[in-house]
């Protein structure tokens, strides 16, 4: 048997992290990922893309993907990335964007999946490496950051079957911070009676930098533990071996400080006091004791008990609404753009002899029509409109298009020039449409794939789906404002095909 086939998801918000994480997964030694999916989680992807595929090593992983997730949250963003990988792979690793994979560390993901596979586990996390600083005890965040060296089930590296992540629909996306939605995955995986291990493969979880009040930002997580009692049971924290926590002392503060502020009752004022100065001594004995840092940790151990109790009642007298439902998208035809798509882009050609098919283009279509997927051509062809070439040269090149790839199921060929105004020439929708028509199915079963944004454009105005391949031509805003890009043709259509 050979080794497990796996796929790497990683959801980010572009940090500088994701690229220190992306060049040691392509020098980590080992079987390579058949998909490294990227989901950018921004709400506003903006002018730079989290990932310029075009950048990345050509054996980081044979697909190579980037999906906008909506900034939706990081559990969301996974289930993008996972489903986006075909049935065909059997195991789906999720990294974070801040680690660092080992040098060894797709051999020992390979070891470990064959371990699992043949002892029939679900799911194995990594050992996780936090380093502190030599010389200083760790501040506060640092010894927050390290204790992900002992958590249970983090996505930090977490890989878990394909299968199993399909039978529970995937992570819960009512999660919306990067906080429980890995401990209720885990708990839904072992609630169908399979197992879970911690693998030999080691990953390091550099303490990132942080700000003054990203403590007090922290106890919106306390919602997220209304949550997991009300999905997992009161004891939920036993079974995720998740600590309890100071909730109720935070809650006893609150009361003694609002009592204390309201009705200015002077015992509540000494609980009040005694119990913040309590806290804020947990935290500053063990560390560095220097002024920024007991300045921090005075200021935030006040704010912090109100915020953790706002939060907690917040949700507890919020009604949970239901699960969101999954429903995948329905493919049922392929459109491709013409010119460096298929073929290498050679402006305004009109010589059948200079037509040749963009590398990896003939076996893309061939997987696709194999799959059962029609193929169709949309594309743009101003050139007839201008006078650089004729009808009959048009039809030699499409003649000598389908000798090099195969007949296809529809042309829709806009000849019309950009100042004529017409509905069909790309990024209007008629084309698309069009082919739609001819091939006999609704336009939101079509993908176009193509290499610039018009044929992206295209697509969302005939309520199609877009995937941009790029090309050394392709702009880096026209990159990060996509839905979908993938580095080649081949992953392109492999995404197309998975979809069905």
């Amino acid at each position: 048997m050979g080794e497990p086939g796996y796929a790497v998801v990683v959801p980010t918000l572009g940090r500088p992290s994701l690229r220190v994480l992306l060049d040691a997964l392509a020098a980590a030694d080992g079987p390579r990922p058949q998909w490294l999916v990227v989901v950018d989680d921004r709400r506003e992807p903006g002018d730079v893309p989290v990932v310029d595929v075009r950048d990345l090593p050509p054996d980081v992983a044979r697909h190579v993907l980037v999906l906008h997730g909506g900034g939706r949250g990081p559990a969301a963003a996974r289930n993008t990335g996972w489903r986006a990988v075909p049935p065909g792979t059997a195991w789906v690793a999720f990294l974070d964007d801040d680690v660092v994979v080992g040098p060894r560390w797709c051999a020992d993901l390979a070891a470990d999946l064959a371990d699992a596979d043949r002892h029939g586990i679900a799911g194995t996390q990594a050992e996780i490496d936090v380093p502190l600083p030599a010389g200083r005890r760790p501040t506060d965040w640092e010894r927050g950051t390290a204790g992900l060296a002992t958590a249970w089930w983090i996505t930090a590296d977490m890989a878990y079957r394909r299968d199993v992540l399909a039978a529970v629909d995937g992570f819960d996306e009512r999660f919306p911070r990067a906080f429980r939605e890995d401990a209720d995955l885990a708990l839904q995986v072992q609630a169908t009676g399979r197992r879970l291990v911690v693998g030999r493969r080691r990953t390091t979880h550099p303490v990132r930098p942080t700000g003054r009040w990203t403590s007090v930002r922290q106890q919106r997580g306390n919602a997220d533990d209304v949550l997991m009692a009300r999905l997992h049971g009161r004891l939920w924290g036993d079974r995720a071996h998740a600590p309890a926590g100071r909730r109720p002392r935070h809650v006893v503060l609150t009361a003694a400080g609002l009592a204390a502020l309201l009705l200015r009752n002077r015992a509540a004022a000494a609980v009040w006091a005694l119990g913040t100065a309590e806290f804020a001594w947990a935290r500053i004995a063990p560390g560095p004791r220097d002024r920024a840092e007991v300045t921090t940790m005075l200021l935030t151990s006040a704010a912090i008990p109100p915020a953790a109790t706002w939060w907690w009642l917040r949700a507890l007298v919020r009604r949970t609404p239901p699960r969101p439902v999954h429903e995948a998208p329905r493919t049922t035809a392929l459109l491709a753009d013409r010119d460096g798509t298929l073929v290498v882009d050679v402006p305004y050609n009109g010589d059948p002899a200079r037509v040749r098919p963009v590398d990896g283009a003939v076996e893309a279509v061939r997987a696709a029509r194999e799959a059962g997927l029609p193929v169709g051509v949309v594309t743009n062809q101003s050139g007839l409109a201008r006078g650089a070439f004729t009808a009959r040269d048009l039809a030699a090149v499409h003649d000598r298009v389908e000798e090099l790839l195969g007949p296809f199921d529809a042309w829709a060929v806009c000849l019309h020039g950009p100042e004529d105004g017409c509905s069909c020439r790309k990024p209007e929708p008629g084309s698309v449409l069009a082919a739609a028509a001819v091939l006999g199915v609704e336009p939101a079963e079509c993908v176009l794939v193509g290499d610039i944004w018009s044929d992206v454009v295209a697509a969302q105005a005939a309520g199609a789906r877009g995937v941009l391949v790029p090309t050394d031509e392709t702009r880096t805003a026209e990159l990060a404002a996509a839905p979908a890009v993938a580095r080649d043709l081949a992953t392109a259509v492999a995404l197309v095909v998975g979809q069905r």
